[in-house]
């Protein structure tokens, strides 16, 4: 069953500059792993500093071991130090889709 991660975090508008090689290390380095489908950070336009997180994997087993890879630990030190808040991200498995 295919699984979705849907959400968003912060960090403060004044960092992204910095915060932009770190996200496009892990964005690359996630998009490589075994069954992603697809891994996105997007700013969000009319609130600068928003992030929204869209992800979709084969299976939730692959997505477990996403969370464990050694890319995934640096990018949590990372954005800590960055000053990320409000982190709200949630998966949803897709019993079936369609195209718009």
């Amino acid at each position: 069953m295919t699984v979705a991660v849907i959400g968003n975090f912060r960090i403060p508008a004044d960092r992204m500059e910095e915060a932009r090689p770190s996200m496009r290390k892990v964005m690359e380095a996630t998009r490589a792993e075994a069954g992603c489908i697809q891994y996105n950070f997007a700013e969000c336009v009319l609130d600068p500093g928003l992030i929204r997180v869209s992800e979709l994997w084969e299976t939730r087993e692959q997505l477990a071991a996403h969370l464990k890879t050694p890319h995934m630990a640096v990018w949590a030190e990372e954005r800590a130090g960055l000053g990320l808040t409000g982190r709200d991200i949630s998966v949803h498995e897709i019993s079936s889709s369609e195209q718009l």
